[in-house]
């Protein structure tokens, strides 16, 4: 019997094909030990879904800790391979603010890598999980003086510092401390990417790093990034280890990062010869993307690593200068795919919409009686648990995870429980046409920046996450209960 073709719906987005079996599961975009059991249902690990739901409840963090780690090894070998015969290899931090736990960074420190923090509380949870001070960062635009001495307390590996005013305080809280807080410089290279594209700006208006713009020179024609650079080489308290730039995020090709590499590499080259200071360290940092969606194409790290090996090689070579140590900090790229949300789903409605321009169909926005199907199907979270596609317009994917269907698809948005119009979790998605209150949907690539925004509006308490690891899964992170969120509150707990 031949497979039947559906149209697709002139509401859906240019990108979304209606797909051709609504059970499969796109590689791209799910751990690699999800798959569909023999009676249609998703599991992990050989874990169902059901099983997920009966122990720990709705919503919640499913993850696999074997793709967490595997995908950590390979960026570490990845880039160590790409990068042994320029500076014997990289220093991979992972990027913290996606997520964090103990058990995380346990894992982190396990696979080889380090560790990067934005707060105290991040410093904190690695103290916790027992990593080494060396091997920690500390960013931040807007470090306390509580921040500074708790990592120059914990011999934190370097300081990452933002601007000239954060570097003088790190500075005069170090000499009074009678140390040397090991600091590198975070520098706005004018180079801004995302996705597949990027672009090279004259000038940054942004709050973090220091511009290398000829429009930020002061009165001596020294740019903001010179003019640190000038200012650290002159503290007692500084001991400068080299440069730092981030470019952007949810980055696909390698080209803005081999241009940010270069530019850094050329300043470098001008700062060591104009000072007479050694900076043997730069940081590329990090910004991988990851497939949200089957039309998402991410490169894999080997490909990114060669493409940005071959830019420092030549550039070292042409600039006479000894190659710094190299370090990156991926984060999502490293837990985004490896976790799902599985939701249980409540209330379902139809709504007609108003046919959009170009429909096909010879009609006009808002052509009188021309409209077409949306269903709304609303699961036990929301944007309490993935704050992503209301701050950013982020897509995601979604799938009937508690069996599977023969249903016709219909086009769906997946949104929340919240008291807002704007509280979507996936904004389009083909769904089975049987889609009903009790089944179980999941939604891939929620490990990035998920929990990590998560919050407790309208009172819901944050989710709970599970690892997944040879057929068992074991809480990493509780979910909060209503008691929690209770015990903050002073008015009950003083009753």
């Amino acid at each position: 019997m031949e497979a039947q073709v559906h149209t697709a719906s002139p509401l859906a987005p240019a990108w979304l094909d209606v797909p051709a079996d609504l059970n499969a599961l796109s590689s791209a975009i799910w751990a690699g030990d999800v798959q569909r059991g023999s009676s249609g249902e998703l599991t992990i690990d050989g874990i169902p879904v059901s099983e997920l739901k009966k122990q720990f409840g709705t919503p919640l963090f499913v993850m696999s800790e074997p793709d967490f780690r595997n995908r950590a090894r390979a960026f570490k070998d990845a880039f160590d391979e790409a990068f042994k015969d320029i500076c014997g290899g990289v220093d991979v931090y992972y990027a913290g603010k996606s997520f964090l736990c103990t058990a995380v960074a346990a894992w982190v420190a396990d696979e080889g890598l380090r560790l990067d923090t934005c707060s105290g509380g991040e410093l904190a949870v690695a103290a916790r999980a027992g990593i080494p001070g060396r091997d920690l960062s500390l960013h931040g635009n807007n470090k306390s003086d509580a921040e500074i001495n708790r990592a120059l307390d914990m011999g934190v590996g370097r300081i990452v510092v933002d601007s000239v005013d954060e570097l003088d305080r790190v500075a005069a809280i170090a000499s009074q401390r009678g140390d040397a807080a090991k600091v590198m410089l975070r520098l706005t290279p004018g180079v801004h990417a995302h996705t597949h594209e990027f672009i090279a700006t004259a000038h940054e208006d942004q709050k973090f790093g220091l511009s290398m713009a000829e429009d930020s020179t002061d009165q001596a024609g020294l740019s903001a990034a010179e003019q640190a650079v000038a200012a650290a080489t002159a503290h007692k308290g500084i001991e400068l280890l080299g440069l730092h730039c981030h470019i952007g995020s949810q980055i696909f090709e390698p080209d803005g990062f081999a241009l940010a590499a270069e530019k850094l590499l050329v300043f470098l080259a001008a700062m060591q010869e104009k000072y007479g200071i050694a900076l043997p360290e730069l940081d590329l940092g990090g910004g991988y993307g990851i497939a949200y969606t089957p039309v998402d194409t991410p490169r894999p790290p080997a490909e990114i690593a060669a493409a940005m090996a071959s830019v420092v090689r030549s550039t070292c070579t042409r600039l006479g200068i000894t190659a710094p140590r190299i370090s990156i900090e991926p984060g999502r790229a490293i837990v985004g795919s490896t976790t799902f949300t599985l939701y249980e789903v409540g209330t379902l409605k139809t709504v007609r919409v108003d046919a959009p321009a170009g429909d096909g169909a010879g009609n006009d926005a808002g052509a009188a009686n021309v409209t077409y199907p949306r269903r709304y199907v609303s699961v036990d979270g929301g944007m309490s648990d993935n704050a992503r596609p209301v701050l950013y317009d982020a897509d995601y994917s979604a799938v009937l995870a508690s069996r599977s269907s023969v249903a016709a698809p219909q086009l769906s948005r997946v949104v929340g429980k919240h008291c807002e119009s704007g509280d979507i979790v996936v904004r389009d998605v083909y769904l089975p046409e049987d889609v009903a209150a009790g089944d179980l949907l999941a939604v891939p690539g929620t490990g990035a920046y998920c929990w990590a925004l998560s919050s407790n509006y309208n009172y819901l308490a944050r989710p709970g996450i599970v690892a997944v690891r040879n057929g068992a899964a074991r809480l990493i992170v509780r979910g909060e209960t209503e008691e929690d969120l209770l015990n903050r509150d002073m008015g009950v707990a003083n009753d």
